[in-house]
């Protein structure tokens, strides 16, 4: 039987959370989903960064503050992971989750300390929580559980993808086809080009997940109730985030307007506009590689994708872009979780605080994860295994397109009325201009395949 400001309420005896935490347990019997871990390990170092702050500065006496910093430990290294059973919808400051994480280290960290679970030798409130509230808490570990998700997870996973998108464009170098806009045959382009494309959009991608971890790492931590700073040490932001810098590695600092930092969610909205953003340039490179991979006879066929699996349980040898798929499939749960954070964002900020934060922190973390084991999937199972094949060099050089480097000879009128006889009878645009009188040593000139993939006002590429 445990006891909390509203009274007397039954525990489970194995328990290290009390009573709290068990009427957020019956409140809000929605989803059966806890908290993701890496928000929980996020919690756990915000708890353990303020025990050893609260210590510092003699706030905590040093084996009270050590055996929560060590109960803390616990909570970062996941071995009280089913001591946090409460729903992601619940309370919208997350308050009851950070009672939850109070309420399971001072329980354990009493153990430590040689007492009774449930006597409050380490209180909850007292020493816990010392120089906190939930409302600048949950935010910070939301935070900080997202920079580091893309660090550690979306990051590595990104770089895997562009090396493996770089070593493409190399191989296929040599490889010229047919350049595609409004999805209508253009002039040449190099697969290989293509590829260097799909590795600069992967590139960008990566700068911009950085980005968000800037955002993220400016955090709450030290605004209390309503970003006053009340019942909080004027030195304990500044050293406590110093703690987190070190423990994550990442730049972790306080905010410089706390009113704005809990008072909103800002910094999540734009940290999941670049998710947003880097999932729709990983939907154009899957996208494109779909497309080139379409047949194997009655498609484009330019590229072969890797055999993964039997396509079809009536079609025998049919074999499906699954991968591909998959990815796309991702994405579209990215762009509904950005509808749930912006949401959240604009809906859930009111006056001093955000009330729609644990959904928010949820999202954003499963985007994360969503992306990072896609791209590599992508990488592993698609783009290593992708074989160019002689289809997009056969067919530009059918090219009605290929008229487009005779404007400088023949000029642009002409060009496309070659162009259009070569669509209406199938003769190339070579034979075509020849029967116009363009000598052999022009033709060979202006129609070199591989000057026309390069800038040229003379020549190949001119007159456009």
């Amino acid at each position: 039987m445990e006891r909390d400001s509203m009274g007397e309420m039954q525990v489970p005896a194995d328990a290290y959370y009390g009573a709290s935490t068990q009427r957020a347990v019956l409140n809000f019997p929605i989803s059966g989903q806890a908290m993701p871990r890496r928000f929980i390990r996020a919690l756990g170092m915000v708890k353990r960064a303020a025990a050893q702050t609260n210590r510092e500065l003699g706030l905590l006496p040093r084996r009270r503050a050590r055996a929560i910093a060590a109960a803390a430990q616990e909570v970062i290294d996941g071995k009280l992971d089913d001591q946090f059973p409460i729903d992601v919808y619940q309370t919208g400051s997350g308050t009851s989750t950070n009672t939850n994480a109070n309420e399971v280290i001072a329980n354990r960290a009493t153990e430590i300390l040689g007492g009774e679970r449930g006597s409050k030798l380490v209180h909850p409130n007292d020493h816990v929580n010392l120089c906190q509230s939930s409302n600048d808490v949950i935010p910070t570990a939301i935070q900080l559980a997202a920079a580091m998700a893309i660090q550690e997870e979306l990051v590595p996973a990104l770089e895997r993808l562009q090396r493996a998108l770089e070593a493409k464009s190399k191989e296929f170098w040599p490889v010229i086809k047919t350049g595609r806009t409004h999805l209508q045959d253009a002039t040449p382009i190099r697969l290989g080009q293509e590829f260097r494309g799909y590795a600069g959009q992967v590139e960008e991608s990566i700068r911009r997940a950085r980005a968000a971890i800037d955002e993220l790492t400016r955090v709450p931590l030290g605004g209390t109730a309503v970003g006053t700073g009340l019942n909080s040490h004027p030195q304990y932001a500044r050293l406590a985030t110093a703690r987190l810098a070190k423990a994550t590695r990442l730049q972790v600092r306080e905010a410089t307007n706390h009113f704005h930092a809990q008072a909103t969610l800002d910094a999540l909205v734009a940290a999941h506009g670049a998710l947003r953003t880097i999932g729709t340039s990983l939907w154009k490179i899957g996208s494109d590689i779909r497309l080139m991979g379409t047949g194997p006879i009655a498609g484009l066929g330019e590229l072969r994708l890797p055999e993964t699996q039997p396509g079809s349980s009536i079609m025998p040898g049919k074999v499906n872009p699954v991968i591909v798929e998959s990815l796309l499939m991702v994405i579209a749960r990215v762009y509904g979780n950005d509808a749930t954070v912006v949401v959240s964002g604009q809906a859930g900020s009111l006056f001093e605080l955000n009330v729609m934060m644990p959904v928010a922190g949820a999202a954003i973390l499963e985007s994360i994860t969503l992306l990072a084991a896609g791209s590599r999937n992508f990488s592993e199972r698609c783009v290593e295994g992708l074989l160019a094949t002689d289809r997009g060099p056969e067919l530009v050089e059918r090219s009605p397109m290929l008229a487009t480097a005779l404007n400088p000879v023949i000029g642009y009128d002409e060009a496309g009325k070659l162009a259009k006889e070569s669509m209406r009878t199938g003769r190339s645009i070579r034979q075509l201009a020849r029967g116009r009188g363009v000598n052999e040593r022009q033709l060979n000139k202006v129609l070199d395949l591989g000057k026309m993939t390069k800038p040229g006002l003379e020549g190949p590429g001119g007159g456009g």
